[in-house]
């Protein structure tokens, strides 16, 4: 089982910024897709982006121009920078992955076998 384990999130006012960080100890991201999702309370989880293993990228639409993924020198981990924050991105943000070497294009629309705990993101004045 790969682990994942999420690291930045915290209390922003709106319009500010956090990065979001993703880390698998020990393993090397390059032949996973890698996904952010996201819940809000008394929502469903939600994909908010992902990453290919080209680097090709996906976003869902409440976050287009304000979101970016990427992934790190270090081949073990992955980001989302989240730009203009709003209130109705408050919500745990999960890290996923999927084992996919050969496909160039993430999805947002399949399940991930992978999952991190979540880190809390509350966008709040």
């Amino acid at each position: 089982q790969l682990q994942l384990v999420e690291s930045g999130g915290g209390l922003v006012q709106p319009g500010g910024s956090l990065r979001l960080s993703c880390t698998a100890p020990g393993v090397t991201l390059d032949f996973y897709h890698i996904g952010w999702f996201h819940q809000a309370p008394g929502k469903e989880r939600e994909g908010v982006s992902c990453i290919s293993t080209t680097r090709s990228t996906n976003y869902g639409e409440s976050v287009k121009g304000r979101f970016t993924i990427s992934r790190g020198s270090a081949r073990n981990t992955a980001y989302l920078q989240m730009n203009s924050l709003k209130p109705e991105d408050t919500a745990i943000y999960y890290c996923v992955a999927n084992w996919n070497p050969r496909s160039p294009i993430c999805s947002l629309k399949v399940n991930y076998t992978h999952w991190g705990q979540g880190t809390q993101v509350t966008v709040s004045s």
